[in-house]
């Protein structure tokens, strides 16, 4: 009777998520295997085409490079954070979190006028002699993974926060007073029971980077599509909608790819959980 009231209570919601994510994912799926050519045919098209192709290797390039960049800095802001006294850590977490308060386009079009070719950047570095002629900053990769970078730290950091301020700092005194040396004590002691926050943090970082589609698009442009754009482009431009399901199950399936080899390297690297 109590499983039965269980099941009963959770109908809703398990309904909702069939019907809000589950069902849609199918949809696209169905589209790509209902193909006449065959139901792999849209997949070996998608691989075999060398513009589509780069376009993939272009975005998981992005993706891993604005995670790994995202990892170094939002690792440091967060120790600093979490070592901060109370009052100041409370100001320095409205600090890290104010920058989501705003849209997203809001804050691509802001890089757009720091590195546009009359931009701020530009104008100090032609002022201060560095170069006579304005450099191309914009639609480049490097603009696209600074724009993400910047779209993304502030949640590294909410995420390693929580996790750095959990590390007593008594445990990390204990290991110097037995003679580790600060380079032991960070990869040995402190590293290791942070593992978790890295771990959810990459996940968070890289799939949100690998499915962006604003800062792409606007500090990239045609020059660096990626695939959201690309997504885009065939289901908007081309009305190509087998093209985009075909795009967008790719997505799916790697997003959940990483999930479930970041899930495992968690449970690897963390002793807790392995033990």
């Amino acid at each position: 009777m109590r499983r039965f009231a269980g099941w009963l209570l959770s109908a809703p919601a398990t309904l909702a998520v069939i019907g809000i994510l589950v069902v849609p994912v199918a949809v696209v799926l169905a589209a790509t295997l209902t193909d006449p050519r065959g139901p792999w045919a849209p997949y070996a098209a998608f691989f075999n085409s060398g513009f589509r192709t780069t376009v993939l290797v272009r975005t998981l390039q992005i993706s891993a490079i604005t995670t790994v960049i995202s990892l170094v800095f939002g690792f440091v802001a967060a120790y600093a954070v979490s070592r901060a006294p109370r009052r100041l850590r409370s100001l320095l977490i409205v600090a890290a979190v104010f920058p989501l308060l705003t849209g997203v386009v809001v804050r691509a079009f802001a890089w757009l006028v720091i590195l546009g070719r009359n931009g701020i950047l530009n104008g100090a570095l032609v002022a201060a002699g560095v170069t006579d002629e304005p450099f191309a900053l914009l639609y480049t990769q490097g603009a696209v993974i600074v724009g993400m970078v910047y779209l993304f730290v502030p949640l590294m950091i909410l995420t390693l926060v929580g996790v750095l301020e959990n590390i007593p700092e008594d445990l990390l005194q204990a290991s110097a007073s037995l003679g580790a040396t600060p380079t032991a004590t960070f990869w040995q002691v402190l590293m290791p029971m942070a593992v978790p926050g890295l771990i959810v943090g990459a996940v968070l970082v890289f799939t949100g980077s690998f499915t962006a589609y604003a800062t792409p698009q606007l500090l990239g442009g045609e020059r660096q599509t990626v695939l959201a754009t690309l997504l885009q482009q065939r289901a908007m431009v081309s009305f190509d909608w087998v093209g985009a399901s075909t795009i967008a199950a790719i997505m799916v399936a790697i997003t959940i790819s990483v999930v479930l080899v970041m899930s495992r390297t968690a449970r690897r690297l963390n002793p807790v959980a392995a033990s």
